[in-house]
């Protein structure tokens, strides 16, 4: 590991606004945050943009960027702390155990933005849109909350499509391409690093919201 990075660790250890592998928060992140506003989590977060992104436009509601790569979450840590943001918190862990670490019925919406999406067949269950991941999403999300998937990757979108009509789940919002005409959402118009990268490459990006009944 780089000296940046271990530097960044050690740093990280000191921030009130990061959490590592600590279930002791499971049904009380009303508490951390102070106020009984809805929770959001991006997960697969990276640096942070979106949730930082996300926490700027919405100040009436609580965020929490969830990796398990700390030395990118210092990143977006560091720019909600340089921006004063409280409605912003990172959690880092594993987002197969989830459950762990949130209770019942204590997130109201998810989002995830350019997961890797994990092209081969045989890896089809660890994409973060796959039946799998849906089932533990079902143990943390209120009744009707959201899930929105951001990727560049056509075999992602396709899947995902196709995951939530075998589920018989409600399509709320489907967009072939984010940026064809200016984003009605103010929320689609946050660009992660990656993004960026992608855009310059002339690739387009996709959008799907459905809810987990």
């Amino acid at each position: 590991m780089g000296k940046n990075k271990l530097k960044h660790f050690e740093e990280m250890l000191s921030f009130p606004n990061v959490f590592q592998f600590d279930q002791s928060r499971r049904g009380r992140w009303s508490e951390v945050f102070g106020n009984p506003n809805p929770i959001t989590l991006e997960l697969a977060c990276g640096k942070g943009e979106y949730a930082v992104g996300l926490a700027q436009l919405h100040p009436e509601r609580n965020y929490i960027g969830v990796d398990v790569k700390g030395a990118r979450i210092y990143t977006g840590a560091k720019r909600a702390l340089d921006n004063s943001l409280d409605n912003v918190r990172f959690l880092r862990i594993q987002i197969d155990h989830l459950p762990e670490y949130f209770g019942p019925d204590e997130v109201d919406e998810i989002w995830i933005t350019f997961p890797d999406p994990h092209l081969r067949l045989s890896r089809a269950r660890q994409r973060l849109t796959s039946p799998k991941y849906l089932g533990l999403y079902r143990h943390l999300l209120k009744k009707g909350g959201t899930v929105n998937l951001k990727t560049d990757d056509d075999t992602l979108f396709s899947y995902t499509l196709d995951v939530i009509a075998e589920a018989g789940l409600p399509l709320l919002e489907t967009l072939t391409d984010v940026y064809a005409s200016e984003p009605r959402d103010p929320r689609l118009g946050i660009r992660t690093y990656y993004e960026g990268k992608h855009l310059a490459h002339g690739r387009t990006i996709k959008f799907v919201r459905f809810a987990l009944n």
